[in-house]
């Protein structure tokens, strides 16, 4: 492997519930995997594409763990990983990357999740039992998969863990008003439920730097038309797809590292169109120049790029 690119190969895959899938991944030639703190998700090199999913547990001795939901939108990753992956299976990989990091001068954690949201905080929740930090955990999920969401979380004596069925709406308000100073709230789901937490917290004057959301950009939206300068071809970007993903489905080798915007490694010049910035890299002056296509779109029917 180098520097950037691990080599995993499947070890386990489970069923954990209708839709839901466990893998267990470990270092391809035996060699010791790169640590990751909760929150960390790799990227995965599949026959569809680059996929990310983040870490649900990351030892370095005995591998990483996934879970990956089944999703009818699928462009063939998860239908790959449920269809056709099996143990033996060697897959590249990038190492961890972390965009959703604990903070650790916070005086308690808020956790929220929705559906397979709830990845990232069984990474949080294991992390912060052990170190016996403050937490409270709410998962939202459909009504027929609370019971599967309450084994996942496994909730000990004590702990605030809670499991809603998502069937009208969550007072999410509710719930931010009475959190103590210094809390940090974490939010991972839904875009529509993620911007709903944004919302509450806001509206009761939380600091943004007190709310963070893992949505790897969140890469659905209206489609649009990539027009590729240098190569001098026009690529349609498709509504649940990124620009990377476009560009490099038409064959374009394109420069990438984290695909959640955070890098900086894909970032390029914009000729011409207006770009729907979703990445936590540029600066509001690099934005009027520059785009990251790993989460970014356009608001513009056309958007040229200086490929």
């Amino acid at each position: 492997m180098d520097g950037q690119t691990l080599l995993l190969r499947v070890a386990d895959a489970t069923v954990v519930a209708a839709g839901l899938r466990r893998l267990h991944l470990v270092s391809a030639d035996g060699a010791r995997l790169p640590p990751a703190a909760p929150g960390a998700h790799i990227t995965l090199t599949l026959p569809a594409g680059h996929n990310s999913y983040t870490l649900v547990s990351a030892e370095p001795d005995a591998g990483y763990e996934l879970i990956v939901r089944r999703t009818p939108q699928s462009r063939g990753g998860s239908r790959h990983i449920h269809d056709v992956l099996a143990p033996g299976d060697v897959i590249p990989a990038t190492v961890p990357h972390n965009l959703f990091a604990l903070h650790s001068q916070a005086r308690k954690h808020l956790l929220i999740g929705g559906g397979i949201g709830v990845t990232p905080m069984l990474a949080f929740i294991a992390h912060l039992r052990g170190a016996r930090i403050p937490f409270e955990l709410h998962q939202l999920a459909g009504p027929a998969e609370t019971g599967v969401f309450e084994a996942l979380l496994d909730a000990r004596p004590g702990e605030r863990v809670h499991v809603h069925a998502a069937d009208g709406v969550f007072d999410f308000a509710a719930l931010l008003a009475p959190q103590p100073l210094g809390t940090h709230l974490y939010t991972c789901g839904p875009a529509g439920m993620m911007n709903a937490v944004e919302a509450a917290a806001a509206g009761l004057g939380w600091p943004a730097s007190h709310v963070h959301r893992e949505d790897f950009g969140a890469s659905g939206g209206e489609p649009f038309t990539l027009r590729l300068a240098k190569s001098g071809i026009e690529i349609a970007v498709a509504a649940n797809q990124t620009m990377l993903a476009a560009i490099e489905a038409a064959g374009i080798a394109a420069q990438s590292l984290c695909r959640g915007g955070a890098c900086g490694v894909c970032m390029v010049p914009v000729l011409d169109g207006t770009p729907e910035h979703r990445d936590h890299y540029l600066s509001p002056a690099e934005r009027a120049s520059f785009v990251m296509p790993c989460v970014s779109r356009s608001k513009t029917a056309t958007l040229v790029l200086d490929i």
